[in-house]
């Protein structure tokens, strides 16, 4: 099979397409033909420096996967030959989604909601997930609660405002002005421009904030919150001095790694099949683009998704 690899770590020109052995599954696993893989930010993270992966060598890089189910593992039974699924293997060891097939546990995909692109679909998982996990599983976020999602035009913050919006929050939105209107479309009742407005002195009585910035954006966001409130930092783990920054301040910091889901995976299906989550994709490229994927991704100009077409 075709698949994208890489020799050593570096910049986007260290990917190219390699020939690989094409897996089989085993146990408990499935094997999908990978119609489309999303592109995420910490792919970049991976390919530049091996990321959390801990191996000190490269890894197959990509998480994301929409696709078809071509066969099945010993044991499973959620699945049979023929599914559309979707979702986030293995998450945070190394997937390889970037590649025209893959292994997955079973339980870490569900079936793709019927009418869903596949490159729509691809998109979704692990910037969903972060999301979710953060508002849901580690915010608890409640109707009437204020939440602020920084970067919220991009992967993971338009899926965060739609999420929150859904769980019957107040939210409001950091943003460039070009991309107010597609933040206040997604549901946010209040943006902030970050180029011109210090949020920090702005922004007040918030409950929760989703900082997906990281940099000095973590001890900022503590000034917005209301006594108890919660910042979730998804973009960097050195954030001892951010939490007893949050303590002396009474208030709470936490850093939050997405982890692999299919219960999570099956709460966002349900909400793209009511309507109520929509994914924004940017940017469509083939699998042997991948380079192009991470320079488009890397440029930080990008709203939503970017994402890899692999089978027709």
């Amino acid at each position: 099979m075709r698949a994208i690899g890489q020799d050593t770590f570096g910049g986007p020109e260290v990917l190219k397409v390699v020939e690989a052995e094409k897996p089989v599954p085993g146990p408990a696993e499935v094997l999908v033909r990978v119609h489309a893989a999303g592109v995420n930010p910490t792919d970049a993270w991976h390919r530049s420096t091996g990321g959390l992966a801990g191996t000190g060598a490269p890894v197959r890089l990509g998480w994301d996967v929409s696709g078809v189910v071509e066969a099945v593992g010993l044991g499973v039974t959620l699945f049979r030959p023929g599914d559309e699924v979707f979702g986030m293997p293995r998450q945070p060891l190394p997937a390889g989604t970037y590649a025209e097939y893959v292994v997955s546990p079973a339980r870490h995909l569900t079936l793709k909601p019927a009418g869903l692109p596949h490159t729509e679909a691809a998109a979704l998982p692990l910037a969903g997930l972060t999301a979710w996990q953060a508002l849901v599983d580690t915010a608890g976020v409640r109707p009437g609660q204020r939440v602020l999602v920084h970067a919220a035009a991009g992967g993971v913050g338009h899926l965060a405002v739609q999420i929150a919006k859904a769980r019957g929050a107040y939210v409001i939105g950091t943003a460039s002005a070009a991309k107010h209107a597609f933040v206040r479309g997604l549901g946010a009742d209040e943006v902030v421009d970050y180029r011109t407005t210090d949020f920090a002195e702005t922004v007040r009585d918030v409950d929760v904030v989703v900082d997906a910035v990281g940099g000095a954006y973590g001890p900022r966001s503590l000034r917005t919150l209301r006594p108890g409130g919660l910042v979730v930092s998804l973009a960097s783990p050195a954030e001892a001095a951010l939490a007893e920054e949050a303590e002396r301040l009474g208030v709470r910091a936490q850093f939050m790694v997405v982890e692999a889901d299919g219960a999570g995976m099956r709460e966002l299906a349900a909400l793209v099949a009511s309507g109520t989550l929509k994914v924004r994709v940017d940017t469509v490229l083939p699998l042997e683009d991948a380079a192009k994927a991470h320079e488009l991704a890397e440029s930080g100009r990008t709203t939503g998704k970017l994402v890899l077409s692999v089978a027709e």
